[in-house]
C-alpha cells in the first residue's frame, strides 16, 4: 500500500508549470465537454473554475476529480434535452448535495462491495458512450429535431467530408500535439509536455490563417 499523504517540499517552478499546465488543458477539455452537453461553452469554463477554486481552497486529495468529466457531460446531454436548460443548475447542486452526504456517512466504502467485472464493464460502457458523444464533432449544421420513434427530441448534422479544409485542419493539429507529446521528453523535461503541445497549438490557430478556419469548425458544430 502507498500513503495517500506525503510530505513534500515545496517548489515554485514546479508548482507554476504545474498550475499553467492544469489550467490550459482544462481550458479545451471543459470547452469540448459543453459541446457533448450542448451548452453554452462559458457555462462550462465558469464551472471549472469555480470548481478548480474550491478544490484549491479546501483542499482534495488522490483521485479526486476536480475538473470536467465526460460521464456527467454524457449524461447532461439527455437531460437538457428532456428537461431543458433552466434545470441543469438544480440537478448539479443536487449532485453536489448528494456527494457531501455519501461522503458524511462514509457511504464509499459500500463500493467494495461491487464485483471487479462489474466496475470494469461500467468503466468500458462510460468509455463507449463518450466516444460515441464525440463523433457528434465532426459534424455540421447541427440542429434540434423530433425523432417520432423514440418520442422524443435529439441532435442531427451533416457528416464532414474526409477532405474538407475543416478536417484536415483538425487532423493536422491533433497529429502536431500528439508528436509533440511524444517526441518533446526525448529533448528536454524542463518544460510539461502538454503545456509546451498547448502552447505551439494555440499559437498556430492565434497568430495563423487557422484561426477562422477553426471559427467555422466550431460555428458549423454547434
Amino acid at each position: 500500500m502507498f500513503d495517500l499523504i506525503s510530505e513534500r517540499s515545496a517548489n515554485l517552478k514546479n508548482d507554476v508549470l504545474a498550475g499553467l499546465t492544469a489550467v490550459l488543458t482544462l481550458i479545451p477539455e471543459a470547452v469540448a465537454f459543453t459541446f457533448v452537453a450542448g451548452i453554452d461553452p462559458m457555462m462550462g469554463l465558469y464551472g471549472s473554475f469555480f470548481v478548480g477554486f474550491i478544490t484549491a481552497v479546501f483542499g482534495g486529495r488522490p483521485g479526486m476529480i476536480s475538473g470536467a468529466a465526460g460521464s456527467m457531460a454524457v449524461v447532461t446531454t439527455a437531460f437538457i434535452i428532456m428537461f431543458g436548460l433552466e434545470y441543469l443548475l438544480a440537478a448539479v447542486v443536487l449532485t453536489g448535495v448528494l456527494q457531501v452526504v455519501f461522503g458524511a456517512f462514509k457511504m464509499g466504502k459500500f463500493i467494495r462491495l461491487l464485483p471487479h467485472p462489474v466496475m470494469l464493464g461500467f468503466v468500458n460502457g462510460l468509455a463507449i458512450v463518450i466516444s460515441m458523444a464525440q463523433f457528434g464533432q465532426f459534424k455540421e449544421n447541427v440542429r434540434v429535431v423530433y425523432d417520432k420513434q423514440h418520442d422524443m427530441f435529439t441532435y442531427a448534422g451533416d457528416w464532414m467530408q474526409l477532405t474538407s479544409p475543416a478536417m484536415l485542419t483538425m487532423m493536422g493539429l491533433i497529429a502536431l500535439t500528439m508528436a509533440i507529446v511524444y517526441f518533446l521528453p526525448r529533448y528536454t523535461k524542463a518544460i510539461p509536455t502538454p503545456l509546451a503541445a498547448i502552447a505551439v497549438s494555440t499559437a498556430l490557430v492565434t497568430f495563423t490563417p487557422l484561426e477562422s478556419r477553426v471559427c467555422q469548425v466550431i460555428a458549423k458544430s454547434r
